[in-house]
């Protein structure tokens, strides 16, 4: 896609016009931000950002200013206004995740890989980007890569994962250490069995109805 001229097409501007269609017609700038997810989507393999172009074809879209889809474009780190790699790394570098070793982990890929925070790997493989919180706090240290978590990283984890993408391959997404979803590390420690039956004698059981 060129970066001088946009326009969505196909699926995308079949979605554009569904998240339009969610608002009042005064208020259809309300979609901007899914305009700008779109336009990133539809710019997949030409370098996955949004161009200055898009943004203008967005703010004629909605009928709102330029400068209004340029503020909302640059507040989320999730919109790259420039390109990125093939595996866009987004590090989280929030508290919880810096106390669990997330410097490390960008040491790691900066020694393997050669880039730091904002830089592109030169065979344009990797991106890296230290962001804000993800939302998958109680598993970190962790990263997004395009669109997947993978968490509970140590940098020799983390290291696996890049290479295996760069190979082709398709790690494991989520926790690296096996934990299922946010159960404490090593498996659970309470609940472990099930609830005790009821009987009809029990406290609070429910009435049987017998003798109605």
């Amino acid at each position: 896609m060129s970066g001088e001229t946009f326009e969505f097409t196909g699926k995308f501007l079949s979605e554009v016009e569904r998240n339009i269609a969610k608002y009042p017609p005064e208020r259809k700038q309300s979609a901007v931000l899914a305009c700008l997810f779109l336009a990133q989507e539809q710019n997949h393999e030409d370098g996955h950002y949004v161009t200055e172009a898009a943004m203008r074809a967005i703010s004629e879209k909605l009928e709102m200013p330029y400068i209004r889809v340029m503020e909302v474009a640059t507040f989320f780190t999730q919109i790259n206004l420039k390109p990125v790699g093939k595996f866009h790394i987004q590090l989280c570098g929030t508290t919880p995740c810096m106390l669990r070793g997330a410097e490390a982990l960008m040491e790691a890929v900066k020694e393997k890989f050669g880039i730091g925070h904002g830089q592109t790997s030169e065979d344009g493989t990797f991106t890296l980007t230290e962001v804000e919180c993800l939302g998958a706090c109680c598993n970190a240290p962790m990263v997004q890569i395009n669109d997947d978590f993978y968490e509970d990283l140590t940098p020799e984890l983390l290291i696996n994962v890049l290479d295996t993408l760069k190979g082709g391959g398709q790690p494991a997404l989520g926790s690296q250490i096996g934990r299922v979803t946010s159960e404490p590390e090593g498996g659970p420690t309470v609940l472990l069995t099930g609830p005790a039956p009821q009987t009809a004698d029990a406290p609070n059981a429910p009435n049987s109805g017998a003798g109605d």
